[in-house]
């Protein structure tokens, strides 16, 4: 299993830190290639030894990363299962919601298009990156649109802006500058990266659980309602925590698809007895699947969204100066969030080499990008590397293998919609909970004993589930970094590239009133 593969036992990879390329010469960060990386060694007690079985086994490298073709569907199957939520969450966010001319995308075809996006873009990342992370519409940035950017043009202006926004992303990635950034963090930095995810994704899970929740006044948080356990689904999700738990620790193969799958069966049978209804009708119900056993299996995926996208119509309607601050909120978002969700999956594949990088780093960068691409196109937001992944990481999954199978999967689900709704929300975010406790293992890269080190590497962690962002803990983990070890006297050891990318966090953090100064 992932969480018992040492991350010491991999071959060192030549010290390409961010203190120790070329200094402060930015040539070696852009014109490294990736043949040049030290072959990769899984270095795993589960290894598996021998050649190659054949050659799609040798261009996945299925067994040089110590996995089998059994893991690698298992590994996705449980990783689509996690996240298949998305079809039906995308369109709740999306849907329903009146731009600025008074109209409104279509649910259905959101979900048929946020599916067939999925799909294609896992299956293409799976083919040319070779890594076992999945793409779907991200949850901050669909947000982001629904609540801040269509208030102020089109939903198709909108999803214009989501192109540019890829676009920029594809270039950063194929110049090498989205590399030569991810070189210059320190190694630390990376950890807590890795850790401060391994947080999220469990706060996630006990927040979509029901296990964790808002008070009225008082803490931010509180256990269940009023400080205490109180509805059915909520219990389930303990159940499936405590069972996935056990089958993990006893190594017991494909642990967290067993534990999904019987826990999903109880949840099916307390749902026949009980008669549960949704949570904001219910405190005490599901907190957003119902898993019954659908009437009905298939459904046909109406695209009519695709292609209905305004490219430059936002510049027009609210000037140049505000639609390339909406344009930079994307991106930044995008490429840091994506950025520090592939750096932790990696790292807990054990795929990572000591720099912090990981086999094909250009080419996923690159896919990743045209995954924010695809969503603008389809009106689905842009498609990112979910850290949902982790989970079928945690099953097993090393290659590209388990990306095709997550992909597949999605592509089905434009058919067979109402299959998604089976598996409640509880039950995958127990998944999450045990991959977020496998996550922290990183914890042990950081040098806590040096406070220059360790309070960036503090506020990383804390602040990705405390604001419910990967990419603002990343911002403040830069931004400290650069500012405790300049003015403490380690101003060498600051990258040019941690200087300006924490110059651009700085003005992402403030954009609020730089927005309104520009509306005004």
């Amino acid at each position: 299993m992932s969480s018992e593969r040492p991350a010491s036992t991999r071959p060192s990879a030549p010290d390409t830190s961010s203190n120790a390329v070329a200094g402060n010469d930015a040539t070696g960060l852009f014109t490294r290639s990736e043949e040049e990386l030290p072959p990769l060694s899984t270095g795993a007690t589960t290894t598996v030894e021998g050649e190659p079985k054949n050659a799609f086994d040798r261009f996945f490298e299925i067994t040089r990363r110590g996995s089998t073709l059994g893991r690698e569907i298992r590994g996705g199957i449980v990783t689509f299962v996690t996240m298949a939520y998305i079809v039906i969450l995308n369109p709740l966010i999306l849907g329903g919601v009146d731009d600025v001319a008074g109209n409104a995308l279509d649910a259905a075809q959101i979900g048929a298009a946020t599916g067939l996006t999925a799909g294609v873009m896992t299956i293409l990342f799976g083919v040319i990156a070779r890594l076992p992370f999945a793409l779907a519409a991200g949850l901050g940035i669909n947000s982001f649109l629904a609540v801040s950017v269509v208030g102020q043009v089109t939903w198709q202006e909108a999803m214009g802006l989501v192109v540019i926004n890829g676009i920029l992303i594809v270039i950063f990635g194929a110049t090498g500058i989205r590399t030569a950034i991810f070189k210059a963090v320190p190694q630390a930095l990376k950890a807590a990266i890795t850790v401060g995810i391994g947080l999220f994704i469990a706060f996630i899970g006990f927040v979509d659980s029901g296990f964790v929740t808002r008070t009225e006044g008082g803490p931010p948080v509180q256990l269940g309602a009023g400080g205490s356990i109180t509805s059915v689904p909520t219990l389930i999700f303990l159940l499936g925590l405590v069972l996935i738990g056990i089958l993990v620790a006893r190594k017991v193969p494909g642990g967290i698809l067993i534990g999904i799958v019987a826990t999903t069966i109880v949840a099916l049978i307390a749902q026949s007895v009980l008669k549960l209804g949704p949570s904001f009708e219910d405190p005490n119900g599901w907190h957003m699947t119902i898993p019954e056993l659908p009437s009905s299996w298939v459904t046909i995926p109406d695209f009519g969204l695709i292609g209905q996208f305004d490219l430059f119509g936002s510049f027009g309607r609210v000037g140049v100066l505000s639609a390339t601050m909406l344009v930079f909120t994307l991106v930044f978002s995008n490429f840091f969030d994506a950025m520090g969700t592939m750096t932790g999956l990696a790292k807990n594949a054990g795929l990572a080499y000591k720099d912090g990088t990981f086999p094909r780093l250009r080419s996923a960068f690159v896919v990743e990008g045209f995954g924010a691409v695809a969503g603008g196109m389809t009106s689905t937001s842009s498609n990112t590397v979910y850290v949902d992944s982790a989970s079928g990481i945690g099953e097993g999954a090393r290659s590209g293998v388990a990306s095709l199978v997550v992909g597949v999967l999605f592509l089905l689900s434009m058919f067979l919609t109402p299959l998604t709704l089976v598996v409640p929300i509880e039950v995958g975010s127990a998944a999450l909970v045990v991959v977020g406790a496998m996550m922290m293992a990183q914890i042990r890269e950081i040098k806590f004993d040096k406070f220059a080190v360790a309070l960036p590497a503090f506020l990383t962690i804390v602040t990705m589930p405390l604001t419910y962002s990967i990419a603002n803990g990343i911002g403040i983990g830069f931004i400290s970094w650069a500012l405790v070890n300049a003015f403490s006297g380690r101003a060498r050891k600051v990258h040019w590239l941690m200087w300006v990318v924490a110059a651009g966090f700085a003005l992402y953090f403030v954009r609020g009133p730089i927005e309104a100064m520009l509306g005004s």
